[in-house]
């Protein structure tokens, strides 16, 4: 079948995208925060033992995220003045709520990011989605106090259905489509898709493709720079994709002081958010991509 979801829109023939202050670059950190069932097989270091239960070698790794690499990585943030998009999963907030306390404490924007990273949604029916959905939204904005804007599917899954629940309980953009340098409007009035990155990606730089950290960091400006070069002409978005049992290694961490120096330290970069991205673009540039 064609992609029904969203129409063609060749970047070269849209009106000029306009950030606050006339900036290139949006520039946010896509940080996953979230949970993982103990007796189910997720993203693994180590294939050979994933399909055990427990699997404490690939658990453990992960686990490292929540009870240690996120206050690493908290460090950098702090120091270069970074508030995350924090993609999250409803038990997060329910199992570690000290890092749903630090976040509000520093204003990160809270998106909903499934119950966990080992419930997919893609096979739901329209009525279990739609319920699945409620108990996130309403778990993640309880916990925050804050109302839920964005939304990222465990492992990017989606429904068809899906941008059209979100909308029903309030939510105005999504992550999943990685298909561009700009918001675009999906064809469901009022949602939009918000660029994020499967291959700026600290999982599949380091995992996947075994990259040093100097090859991370020269990844990320390369992508960086030729964005910002591209965005003199009409603005462009910049997702770094972060996870804590990644990233929050502590042999990485100064490559994150590194590639948060040289973005923030540029000028003409906006440092925001999903959310500031979304709504900007809401506001000011409704017909664009049509």
């Amino acid at each position: 079948m064609d992609n029904a979801l969203y129409d063609y829109s060749p970047i070269v023939h849209r009106p000029k995208l306009v950030w606050p202050n006339g900036a290139r670059v949006a520039f946010y950190i896509g940080l996953n925060i979230e949970h993982y069932e103990v007796d189910k097989p997720s993203t693994s270091i180590f294939a050979g033992t994933s399909h055990l239960k427990p699997d404490a070698l690939n658990y453990g790794w992960r686990d490292y995220g929540v009870r240690v690499g996120i206050w690493r990585m908290i460090e950098a943030f702090d120091q270069y003045g970074v508030r995350p998009s924090v993609l999250l999963n409803s038990d997060v907030a329910r199992l570690y709520p000290q890092i749903i306390e630090a976040g509000n404490q520093r204003r990160w924007a809270w998106l909903a990011h499934g119950k966990n990273n080992s419930i997919f949604q893609a096979d739901m029916t329209v009525e279990e989605e739609r319920r699945y959905l409620k108990d996130v939204v309403e778990t993640i904005s309880g916990a925050t106090g804050r109302p839920v804007n964005g939304w990222m599917g465990p492992a990017l899954t989606e429904t068809f259905e899906t941008p059209r629940l979100i909308k029903e309980l309030g939510l105005s953009y999504v992550l999943d489509w990685t298909a561009d340098d700009q918001p675009f409007p999906l064809n469901v009035p009022g949602v939009l898709s918000v660029p994020y990155s499967v291959e700026l990606n600290d999982i599949g730089l380091f995992v996947g493709k075994s990259l040093s950290g100097d090859e991370f960091y020269q990844r990320v400006v390369d992508q960086f720079d030729r964005l910002y070069q591209e965005g003199e002409h009409t603005g462009r978005v910049m997702a770094l994709a972060l996870h804590p049992f990644v990233m929050g290694q502590a042999f990485r961490h100064k490559y994150l002081e590194k590639v948060l120096a040289y973005i923030t330290g540029r000028e003409g970069v906006w440092v925001t958010t999903s959310d500031e991205i979304a709504a900007h673009y809401a506001q000011s540039y409704r017909t664009l991509g049509r």
